[in-house]
């Protein structure tokens, strides 16, 4: 059925056209497959993309391999758009930020997340010369028809839900293995049962979210906290590390820090000050060296933890230590 395939697949390949042109030639494929969107390049002349469409049921499935850039969506895009949709990205290889109102998420490779095309939205790309998505267009329609109640969807990554995250993982995958394999009422089939699974790990993100938390940026927050506690101790933590530990971008790591009015730095040092404080303290610790306890708290410059210590505190570590020995009045 070589004729139908082609009826139901689009492609574009950047290689047809000359380097310079490249780009724009990849931007006027994404509108074509995806929606009006403004992609920005993050080098020079030459943008190496492949960019395959294939219609299923009322959606689409976009695969995209691409260099490292940016894509937004802004309000006059929003405007010259037709229907509304979300798309359901499974993220191929590299790491992709959405971010959306308030809220970031990041997806590496093996990674599902869903946003709205009806809000505007910022996607980035990046880690790796070579990176890879496979995008599932959802109208919005077939997507709320699926939902007990109309939710808010803010960008949510999907496949970290215990219960429905893996089988949207592999649904996924085995929809764009055999879309075109399959009869156009099969795919079409399989889509929905995609969607099944899409509204189900929604519907339960809504319940657990209610009940857990007030909003996503209080429960992102409280994991940022307690990935630092974790780490404390490592010499050298930076914000890429726990980042990539909670799975939000530094971006977001260094925003939701400045909303608790603090940052990175300063939180760590904190934290770290108050630890060594509590060892000085401790009459368990009381044969150790100061050095070596703050050492052990993640410090490499004692000169400098010295200085910091006595700005916190008001007095030196050693000052601080010798009151565990005064006898209580």
């Amino acid at each position: 059925m070589p004729g139908a395939e082609q009826e139901r697949q689009r492609s574009w390949n950047t290689a047809m056209v000359r380097p310079k042109e490249q780009f724009a030639y990849y931007r006027e494929a994404i509108c074509q497959s995806f929606m009006n969107l403004t992609p920005e390049p993050t080098r020079g002349i030459g943008f190496a993309a492949n960019v395959q469409s294939v219609t299923v049921a009322d959606g689409a499935i976009n695969r995209v391999i691409f260099p490292e850039h940016i894509v937004r969506r802004s309000r006059s895009d929003i405007a010259a758009s037709g229907q509304r949709c979300f798309y359901l990205n499974l993220k191929l290889a590299g790491r992709c930020t959405i971010q959306q109102d308030d809220c970031e998420v990041s997806l590496s490779a093996g990674q599902v997340g869903i946003f709205d095309s009806d809000r505007t939205f910022v996607l980035q790309h990046d880690r790796g010369p070579s990176l890879g998505v496979i995008s599932f267009r959802v109208p919005a329609d077939a997507l709320f028809g699926r939902l007990p109640t109309v939710l808010d969807i803010a960008p949510t990554r999907l496949s970290d839900d215990p219960c429905v995250g893996a089988l949207i993982v592999e649904t996924a995958r085995s929809l764009n293995a055999n879309a075109l394999r399959l009869a156009p009422d099969e795919a079409a089939a399989l889509f929905g049962v995609l969607l099944d699974l899409v509204a189900l790990g929604l519907s339960r993100g809504s319940r657990s979210e209610a009940h857990a938390t007030a909003s996503f940026a209080d429960a992102t927050t409280l994991a940022l906290r307690r990935a630092i506690d974790a780490r404390l101790r490592e010499p050298g933590l930076t914000v890429a590390a726990i980042a990539a530990t909670v799975g939000i971008s530094e971006r977001y790591v260094h925003k939701l820090l400045a909303r608790a009015g603090t940052s990175f730095s300063e939180l760590v040092m904190a934290r770290r000050l108050d630890g060594v404080a509590r060892d000085l303290r401790d009459p368990g610790c009381a044969g150790r060296d100061i050095g070596a306890i703050a050492f052990d708290w993640g410090f490499s410059d004692l000169s400098h933890f010295s200085r910091r210590f006595k700005q916190r505190f008001a007095m030196r570590p050693r000052d601080w230590r010798a009151q565990l020995d005064r006898p209580a009045r």
